[in-house]
């Protein structure tokens, strides 16, 4: 669907991995007809498609920024599922909301609850074929840097991904 550049909108959710923002994403994607754009997909595709495993760098970020900017430019909204870790990525899409007019609805997904995050990390498997899942260590020592702007922080160790994309709608659709 469509929407007009009053309406359409990048969602960016972000956080460190383990943390829920895939299971959100798909729960949003039901709800808000949209372009789903997921990091760890298109980061895969690099490495799959240069034959390396090495970190592939801000290549992924600017893949995504890029087809974030083409959908926006078409009219569709865009629900961004990635790490975000650093301030320089957060501008990064404020920029491609604002060169397409797009209104922003950035959101810090966070899991309070230590062992419940642990747990996640350790037991989840991956729905990428071929693709390495960070180890709770990976994840600990992850680049995170602390926010300094405004966002809508979902708990998921409060609500279900199902609570949590009726929130982040309801949000939308507030602003």
């Amino acid at each position: 669907m469509r929407s007009t550049s009053k309406h359409r909108t990048l969602i960016v959710l972000s956080g460190l991995p383990g943390t829920g923002k895939t299971t959100i994403a798909r729960e949003l994607v039901a709800r808000v007809p949209s372009v789903y754009l997921r990091i760890d997909a298109i980061e895969h595709a690099l490495k799959t498609a240069s034959g390396s495993a090495e970190d592939v760098g801000p290549a992924g970020y600017i893949v995504a920024y890029e087809l974030a900017k083409s959908n926006l430019a078409l009219g569709m909204s865009v629900i961004a599922d990635c790490v975000n870790p650093l301030s320089v990525t957060r501008q990064a899409w404020r920029t491609v909301a604002a060169e397409t007019s797009s209104h922003l609805v950035e959101v810090e997904v966070v899991c309070s609850d230590v062992a419940e995050h642990r747990r996640r990390v350790e037991s989840r498997e991956a729905d990428i074929a071929g693709f390495a899942l960070p180890s709770w260590e990976a994840v600990l020592r992850h680049d995170y840097e602390a926010w300094g702007t405004e966002r809508l922080v979902v708990d998921s160790a409060l609500v279900s991904a199902g609570e949590a994309a009726d929130l982040i709608w309801r949000h939308v659709r507030e602003r």
